[in-house]
């Protein structure tokens, strides 16, 4: 297994890992608390040698660099996004919101959940017309993968 770069950009309160120069999977989350949850997705996808990138950027505190960084998904060499987020989740919608590359929602339980996570899960799933999200199970992020890996074969 190939090990982690870290960098934290102080101005914008970034956290990015990266296992590759040339990432096909990006991956947000809102908090560094969602570390933990998002973990299972890294696993995978590094079994599975795909190369991506993870983000800790707030739908809510940073929404500029949250669309900054769809708009610019593809141009960068992206080919499908995972936006994992708790609550009122609303990172994934955002993400959809500013390209037209696949996002997959992946719902996150949290301390202040309501119903262990559905308020997440139902944030996610009842997207607007013409802003399409794929939504996996409440914290499954390895299914978040697995549906990126399925979308990169296709």
């Amino acid at each position: 297994m190939r090990p982690w770069s870290r960098s934290r950009s102080p101005a914008r309160g970034i956290v990015a890992i990266s296992v590759a120069d040339s990432p096909l999977v990006g991956i947000l989350i809102g908090s560094e608390s969602d570390l933990p949850r998002i973990q299972p997705a890294l696993d995978d996808l590094q079994e599975r040698g795909i190369p991506f990138e993870l983000k800790v950027l707030s739908a809510h505190r940073q929404p500029d660099a949250v669309a900054e960084y769809a708009k610019t998904a593809r141009e960068r060499g992206l080919r499908v996004l995972i936006a994992g987020a708790g609550l009122a989740a609303a990172l994934p919608g955002v993400v959809a919101a500013h390209t037209t590359l696949p996002v997959v929602g992946l719902p996150l339980r949290s301390s202040m959940s309501v119903g262990d996570g559905m308020d997440a899960l139902l944030s996610i799933v009842q997207m607007p017309p013409g802003v399409p999200v794929a939504c996996v199970g409440v914290d499954n992020a390895r299914n978040a993968a697995a549906l990126a890996a399925r979308i990169l074969d296709a």
